[in-house]
C-alpha cells in the first residue's frame, strides 16, 4: 500500500491535489532544479511495486530484491538511480527480543521511493522531521536519504541501550550470592546482539560512502552540504557498533564467570556430602569395631562399655563437625 506521497520544492511540500497512485502528476509537478518526490510504500504487493517501477524507471532486479526484502544492508547503483537496503530495529522488552524489519530506498535524480517491510520500519516521524528543517529539505532528494538513515541508526542507539541494561542485570545476577540460571538468558541475548550486528556492520560502508567523496555518489549528484550530516549518522552507526562489540564481550566474561561460578557451588556441595558423610561413617566405623562380638576384647564386659561407645561416637562427630565449620565446609 501508498502509505504517503509528496512533492517538495524549494524547502517545502507542495500539495498537487490528487491521488497518492497517480504518478503522472506527481513526476509532472518536478519543474525546478531541486525539485523532487518522495514516494512511501509499506509492504506492496508484486502489481503495485510493478506500476512505481513503470512510473519511476526502477531496475528490475532492485525491485525484485525490494519486493522479496530480507536482503542484508547494501548500496547498489543502476546508471543515475542508487538503491540502498537499510534493515531496521526495535526492541521487545518482555521477551529481550529484538525484531528486524526492512527498509528499501530509491534514489533518484528528482525522486525518492521508500519501500518498508515489518511493522517497526514507520518513517513518518523521519518525514514529518525532514519537513520541520527547511534548510536540509532544499537540499534535493539526499535530504530524505539522509532523514531516513538518520531515523532508523538512531533507533539501533536505542537498541543497543536497551540491550545494555539487560546485559547490566546479567552481570548483577551471576555475581549474586544466590544460585542462578542465567545461562539460557546469555545465550539469547548473544543472539539479539548477532541480529543487531547483521544490522549495523554492513550498513557502515555505504553511509561511510555518502559522508565521503566517493565519486559514484558523487555523480549521482549528492550535494557537498550534506555531507557532514552523513558524517553525524556515520558516527552514530559507529557509536552502535562499539556497543554491540562491548556488549558480546561483556556477555561472554559473564557466561566465563557463571561456568566458573557453577563449579565453585558443585565443590561447595560436595565439600558438604563428604562432610555429612564423614559425621556417619566415623559412628558407623566405632559401632562396627565394637558390635564384632570377639571373646576377647577390651571393655567388652565392662559395664560402662556401652555408654563410652556411645560418648566415644559423639565426641568424634563433635570434633569432626567444629572442625568441617571451622575449615568452611558447612
Amino acid at each position: 500500500m501508498i502509505v504517503d506521497s509528496a512533492l517538495y520544492r524549494k524547502g517545502e511540500r507542495v500539495d498537487l491535489h490528487c491521488p497518492p497512485h497517480d504518478y503522472a502528476t506527481l513526476r509532472s509537478g518536478v519543474q525546478e532544479e531541486g525539485d523532487f518526490v518522495w514516494l512511501g510504500l509499506y509492504q506492496p504487493s508484486e502489481r503495485e511495486l510493478a506500476e512505481v517501477a513503470d512510473a519511476f524507471g526502477l531496475h528490475p532486479l532492485a525491485v525484485e530484491d525490494a519486493f522479496t526484502a530480507h536482503q542484508r544492508p547494501k548500496l547498489e547503483r543502476y546508471d543515475d538511480v542508487l538503491f540502498l537496503v537499510i534493515k531496521t530495529l526495535w526492541y521487545v522488552d518482555v521477551d529481550d527480543a529484538v525484531e528486524t524489519g526492512e527498509v528499501n530506498v530509491f534514489l533518484g535524480p528528482d525522486y525518492v521511493v521508500t519501500v518498508r517491510h515489518g511493522r517497526g520500519s514507520k518513517l513518518a516521524p523521519a518525514r514529518h522531521l525532514l519537513e520541520s528543517e527547511r534548510g536540509i529539505l532544499t537540499q534535493g532528494p539526499f535530504s530524505a536519504l539522509y532523514a531516513v538513515a538518520d531515523f532508523i541508526v538512531d533507533g539501533y542507539l536505542s537498541v543497543v541501550s536497551e540491550l545494555t541494561t539487560d546485559v547490566d542485570e546479567v552481570e548483577t545476577s551471576v555475581f549474586s550470592d544466590q544460585r542462578t540460571r542465567d545461562s539460557a538468558r546469555i545465550y539469547r541475548l548473544k543472539r539479539e546482539l548477532a541480529e543487531v550486528r547483521r544490522a549495523v556492520m554492513p550498513l557502515r560502508d555505504p553511509i561511510r560512502r555518502f559522508a565521503s567523496a566517493d565519486p559514484a555518489i558523487a555523480v549521482a549528484g549528492i550535494d557537498p552540504d550534506l555531507q557532514p550530516f552523513f558524517r553525524d549518522v556515520l558516527d552514530h552507526l559507529n557509536v552502535a557498533a562499539e556497543g554491540v562489540d562491548n556488549l558480546e564481550s561483556l556477555l561472554s566474561s559473564a557466561f566465563e564467570a557463571h561456568l566458573a561460578q557453577i563449579q565453585l557451588q558443585q565443590n561447595d556441595d560436595m565439600r558438604k556430602i563428604s562432610a555429612g558423610a564423614a559425621l556417619v561413617v566415623v559412628p558407623t566405623l566405632i559401632a562396627g569395631i565394637y558390635g564384632m562380638n570377639f571373646t576377647h576384647m577390651p571393655e567388652l564386659s565392662w559395664t560402662f562399655g556401652y555408654p563410652f561407645a556411645l560418648l566415644l561416637m559423639l565426641a568424634a562427630v563433635t570434633g569432626l563437625w567444629i572442625l568441617f565449620r571451622r575449615s568452611g565446609w558447612f
